[in-house]
């Protein structure tokens, strides 16, 4: 299904929040997710489905100073 990551056109088999940021190399990362402008948190991205033309943000802690 396409999908648009962090203002990216995206190809994915994902059926859900947690598959995609997976697939996407996240893994246990800490990170924060939006879908459709809506916050999901992290314990709800197992149950978050994706459907064809979703808007997700991902955004991760950088590190530096």
């Amino acid at each position: 299904m396409r999908i648009t990551v962090n203002g990216e056109p995206q190809e994915t088999q994902g059926r859900t929040l947690a598959e995609l940021c997976a697939t996407l190399g996240y893994g246990d990362a800490k990170i924060a997710t939006a879908l459709n402008g809506s916050f999901v948190p992290a314990a709800r991205r197992t149950e978050t489905p994706l459907h064809e033309n979703d808007r997700v943000e991902i955004v991760a802690p950088r590190q530096g100073g």
